[in-house]
């Protein structure tokens, strides 16, 4: 990946926070009634990937992350410079 295009993806992810990454997880597991470890294994990862991402670790692989939204029909990417500029 472009080190730009990763810095932007950081940036991102800063400003709007990993709570709220956080947060629609949590809440889309529950509203499916699944538990951490039920996702863990419909999404293919380790269950350390799904508590992280609910407790808002930032050390996660962006990799890990979209295995676990695509269950939820979304994914993270990096943003266009364009509108970067535009959330400072």
């Amino acid at each position: 990946m472009h080190i730009i295009t990763l810095f932007l993806l950081l940036l991102y992810v800063k400003t709007y926070n990993m709570s709220a990454l956080s947060d629609f997880v949590k809440t889309r597991r529950k509203q499916l009634g699944l538990t951490q470890e039920e996702l863990a294994e419909k999404a293919g990862v380790a269950l350390t990937v799904i508590r992280k991402i609910e407790q808002d670790k930032e050390n996660l692989s962006l990799t890990k992350v979209n295995q676990v939204l695509q269950m939820f029909g979304h994914a993270l990417g990096p943003i266009k410079a364009h509108y970067a500029s535009r959330m400072g």
